[in-house]
């Protein structure tokens, strides 16, 4: 299947981001990498770099969301599905040599405080992997406000140990935070499903 110049340019942007941030991303690299003119940049994203990252992190975030909704649908038991979760990040990351991170935390530390489209599209990402795992904590019965909190949790748990996992090169980092939020998470006294 042929994939679109507009595709390219999103995807090779959401790689570079994801491996050496969003300052350190140029748009002629950007341009290099998805084999695409400077041209088709701009007609594509007047915008410039910022409007081809936005484009980028939405995308990341929606990649995110469906390995996270995959690992949240695998399992019935919503600890296991953290565990399940945490597993999948640490072998990816482990297979890319430790440069595959998260492009949306990236993103939005270089951009905290700035008020621009491209830090709201980072916090959009954020808040709906929270609300693919508080629907999860809801369908298996658990309060609302606990849902909510634990949700908060368990994202900001796992992006920490990505980060922690890709600065000391260990999958470590990232299999301990699965293994101490399904305990949290089991703390609850909620039975999954079909228990």
């Amino acid at each position: 299947m042929q994939t679109s110049t507009r595709d390219r340019i999103v995807v090779a942007t959401a790689r570079l981001i994801q491996r050496q941030g969003y300052v350190g991303t140029g748009i002629k690299q950007i341009a290099s990498e998805s084999q695409a003119t400077l041209g088709s940049i701009y007609h594509f994203f007047p915008g410039g770099k910022e409007a081809v990252a936005v484009a980028a992190i939405r995308y990341s975030a929606q990649e995110f969301a469906e390995l996270l909704e995959a690992a949240l649908d695998g399992e019935s038991d919503p600890a296991e599905a953290v565990v399940s979760c945490t597993r999948q990040l640490a072998a990816g990351l482990k297979d890319s040599g430790w440069v595959d991170g998260c492009p949306v935390t990236a993103a939005a530390l270089e951009t905290l405080g700035t008020g621009s489209e491209l830090q709201q599209v980072c916090a959009d990402a954020l808040n709906g992997w929270e609300a693919l795992v508080r629907d999860k904590l809801l369908g298996c019965g658990f309060p609302a406000e606990a849902a909510r909190e634990l949700a908060t949790t368990v994202i900001s748990a796992v992006e920490g140990a990505e980060v922690t996992a890709q600065v000391n090169r260990s999958e470590e980092p990232l299999l301990a935070a699965g293994r101490q939020l399904a305990r949290l998470v089991r703390s609850y006294g909620v039975a999954a499903p079909g228990r």
